[in-house]
């Protein structure tokens, strides 16, 4: 696994490209979407805040650790090549499995989802809406992301830019004109499944995720061993620090009672109260540009997983699944097959509840991640492009995250749970079958 045939792809990725994509698939709907079910299940904005920056603390953590494991393994796949190099074939295979059938597709459905409901109220169209919204989205995301990957990068510098005036409108303002305080304030009305402070946190980092995505794009990048660590946790940082100045800023300027009726459309609320009904409505458009480029910065990574899998034969149909243009070197099935399972679902699931139960799945891998630091640097004694400060403290606090984000979400919801983690089981009869067919190929 350690030659990873990938020198099809373009190696054009730089380090604006590469940090903008780092920054661009985090921010999007999580930190505008989540304010009310985090303030609902933390209970009070002082919680609510730390949540917040307890989620982002997990993130980092995550990000140092796993640059150490990326900056060794520079390769198309991310999360999928490590999970193989450190455990074994069989972990591999489930790592990337499950990234395309039920992560890639489920995150970028979810992150559709919240952005069709701002595109509905934009439009002043009713609720009917939302899933055509969602759909048309993905589908124009996906096609231009056939074309060569330079295509994605700069609309993700691009959207990634645009995305700022949001925010940081939403800072200032809060920050500067608001007249509530944004401590000690505590939600009079609970509903008794909020879930508390673990669940407050597990929705944050629907907010933060998509950082391990960069990794994807090992193989594209001009110098991976240096870029990939450094856009990782530069990028993680800058989000850190924006998502809790927004978080004050909305509780500045709202009171939590408010943010709990209103749940999802309290970012949207904001924007029409604080700068009146054309401001509203700009507030409302830059903040669907910063969706459309956290959806672009996925549609990006995630075919590259299935293209990847499909180079070693791992999945049905590989053949064509990795299938490049001969002048673009763009995974175009793979692509359109991420779009399919992704429309699919926005059929079949809330976006909310899809994003919490994502989290949940990729996490599993992502703990198994964090624990090969210690299987890494027991087998490699010698220099390293890349090591990870405050070893080994910053994995152990990594681990312990995520074991903190697996608990939360069993007892929140085992029922959604032992769903996806069906879904990801499946995977191995479908190996199995693959793997035979391939032999009487070969015979």
């Amino acid at each position: 696994m350690n030659q990873q045939p990938t020198d099809e792809l373009k190696r054009s990725l730089g380090f604006w490209s590469a940090i903008s994509i780092v920054i661009g698939t985090i921010i999007g709907s999580g930190i505008f979407f989540k304010q009310g079910s985090v303030l609902d299940s933390a209970g009070t904005s002082t919680l609510a805040i730390a949540a917040w920056v307890f989620g982002g603390i997990i993130t980092l953590t995550g990000g140092l650790t796993v640059a150490e494991i990326g900056a060794q393994m520079p390769y198309t796949g991310g999360l999928y090549v490590y999970i193989e190099n450190l455990y074994g074939r069989l972990l591999g295979f489930l790592a990337g499995w499950m990234q395309v059938i039920v992560y890639g597709p489920a995150i970028i459905a979810s992150v559709a989802g919240f952005m069709s409901i701002l595109m509905a109220n934009f439009f002043g169209l009713g609720p009917q809406w939302r899933i055509p919204l969602a759909v048309i989205t993905v589908i124009a995301i996906g096609v231009m992301n056939l074309f060569e990957n330079k295509v994605g990068a700069i609309f993700s510098i691009i959207t990634t830019a645009g995305k700022m005036i949001p925010i940081a409108a939403i800072i200032i303002f809060g920050l500067f004109w608001g007249h509530q305080n944004a401590f000690g304030q505590t939600v009079t009305e609970i509903h008794q499944s909020t879930g508390g402070f673990g669940v407050a946190v597990l929705a944050t980092l629907f907010g933060y995720d998509g950082w391990i995505l960069i990794a994807n794009l090992g193989g594209e990048m001009k110098n991976p061993q240096k870029l990939l660590p450094r856009a990782i946790i530069l990028g993680i940082t800058a989000v850190l620090i924006i998502y809790t100045l927004i978080t004050v800023g909305i509780l500045k300027f709202l009171p939590v009672n408010t943010i709990h009726r209103l749940g999802e459309n309290a970012t949207a609320y904001l924007a029409v109260k604080a700068f009146g009904a054309i401001g509203g409505k700009l507030l409302s458009a830059g903040i669907i540009i910063s969706m459309m480029g956290t959806l672009n910065g996925k549609m990006i990574t995630f075919p590259r997983i299935v293209y990847a899998m499909a180079r070693r034969h791992d999945l049905p149909f590989s053949r064509y699944l990795a299938y490049i243009t001969p002048k673009g070197k763009s995974p175009v099935v793979a692509t359109m097959f991420i779009i399919v399972l992704a429309t699919a679902m926005m059929f079949f699931f809330d976006p909310d509840h899809l994003s919490d139960l994502c989290v949940f799945t990729v996490y599993c891998f992502y703990l198994l991640a964090f624990f090969g630091i210690f299987i890494l640097r027991h087998r490699n004694k010698g220099p390293r492009p890349f090591s990870t400060p405050l070893y080994p403290l910053v994995p152990i606090i990594a681990i312990a995250g995520g074991i903190f984000v697996l608990v939360s979400e069993v007892m929140n919801d085992p029922a959604g749970v032992i769903l996806f983690i069906g879904i990801v089981i499946v995977g191995l009869p479908i190996l199995y079958i693959v793997k035979r067919m391939d032999q009487r190929r070969m015979h």
